[in-house]
């Protein structure tokens, strides 16, 4: 059934896509936004292996305030502190993000160090023993922000930001709409930078994330509609990743489910953390932010398929969406029989493709199973409200056992 009554929002954002789009738009985009220090953030490897900062600084001329490629992988709470005083010495009053999911979200940390007055751990969510988590709303006016990924990441045109800090137990999480992106550049030379290895990871993430949404029911038209293109446009692009690694339009397509999936949030989706088909984010996140050698993709692959194996209670209507996207949905299917067909295919194409399907082919210990199950507790997106933290151990601890 289709939602007849719902509720959906509108931001204000420009998407640009195709070659040399940051010669043709770039400049325009900061014209639009009426600034005139553009500051770049992103890591060391895309300004010293790429030209991709270079054709920025043609493009912007004396708009170009400098960069900051010191970003490290899963946004640090230390190298966005340098960033933003980097930014503040260079009186930014832009920022463009160069680079994946970390590299995004560390720059939506910059634009909230730069313009909130309080102390970084008193405004970020905070997580009071016994009662529901809550982030606190951080009300300065926000420094404009342009995106320009150079891989698929739901991280693109969102508006949560968190950063790792090994000093804490758990990230440090923030939530401002300000810090949605003014305009989204998808350049297809700056998308071809990312090695095939990184694509791969992150491409990942994205069609996982298309399984869960496929399971949701009763969706008013426009997320109908967002979801579906979502999933053909992941499924179809994901599938052909590794025969054409370099195929600038499969990542383009990559991109834009991401966004998608996005957008449907904004027209009345509520993205579910749980479910037999979405895996688990609160592992996957314990096991990217914990080990280094790990990315978002393979921590997301590892779980999936024992996640969906481990529900015992599977709604036939949600099942048979996921098996007939994928093509497996046979008549007279019920729902956990589906279900396991979903998860054998799922072990299959990502064993195709190239990334791990087990915990043990990370080259975890599994003496450390205990202690990622217990850093799964605070991860607001996906434990907000009160904390059961026993039985949210437990859950983890079961999923990390089957999966490895």
């Amino acid at each position: 059934m289709t939602q007849s009554s719902f509720r959906a929002a509108g931001y204000t954002w420009r998407l640009h896509c195709g070659p040399s789009i940051i010669e043709k738009s770039l400049k325009d985009a900061v014209d639009r936004a009426g600034a005139a220090r553009a500051f770049v953030v992103c890591s060391a490897s895309v300004n010293r292996r790429t030209d991709t900062v270079r054709r920025i600084e043609v493009a912007l001329g004396d708009r170009y305030a400098g960069v900051f490629d010191g970003i490290e992988k899963d946004s640090t709470y230390a190298s966005v502190r340098t960033a933003t005083q980097a930014a503040r010495d260079a009186s930014a009053d832009l920022l463009i993000a160069v680079g994946g999911g970390s590299v995004i979200v560390a720059t939506r940390a910059v634009a909230i160090f730069l313009a909130e007055p309080g102390d970084p751990f008193d405004i970020m969510t905070q997580y009071p023993e016994g009662k529901p988590a809550y982030s606190p709303r951080l009300l300065a006016p926000k420094p404009p922000i342009i995106n320009i990924p150079t891989t698929p990441t739901s991280a693109m045109n969102r508006a949560g930001t968190g950063l790792k800090n090994p000093s804490l137990d758990h990230r440090m999480e923030y939530f401002d709409p300000k810090t949605r992106p003014q305009a989204i550049l998808l350049d297809h030379d700056a998308l071809l930078t990312a090695p095939p290895d990184l694509m791969r990871s992150t491409a990942t993430t994205v069609f996982a994330g298309s399984i869960g949404a496929m399971s949701q029911v009763e969706l008013n038209p426009l997320v109908e509609g967002d979801r579906n293109q979502a999933f053909r446009l992941a499924y179809r692009a994901y599938s052909k990743l590794t025969d054409a690694p370099e195929d600038a339009p499969l990542r383009v397509d990559l991109c834009i489910a991401a966004f998608l999936q996005n957008r449907a949030e904004d027209d009345g989706f509520h993205r579910s953390r749980g479910g037999a088909f979405a895996g688990d984010y609160a592992v996957s996140t314990a096991l990217h932010v914990r080990y280094p050698h790990v990315g978002q993709g393979e921590s997301t692959s590892v779980v999936h398929a024992s996640k969906i194996r481990l529900s015992e209670a599977v709604d036939v209507q949600s099942a048979r969406q996921v098996a007939t996207a994928l093509g497996i949905w046979r008549d007279g299917m019920a729902g956990r029989t589906a279900a396991l067909a979903v998860a054998d295919a799922l072990d299959a194409l990502y064993a195709r493709i190239g990334v791990p399907t087990r915990l043990r082919q990370l080259a975890i210990p599994r003496d450390d199973l205990e202690a990622i199950a217990k850093e799964t507790v605070k991860n607001f997106n996906a434990n907000a409200g009160v904390r059961s933290p026993t039985q949210q151990v437990e859950d983890a601890r079961r999923l990390l056992e089957a999966a490895y």
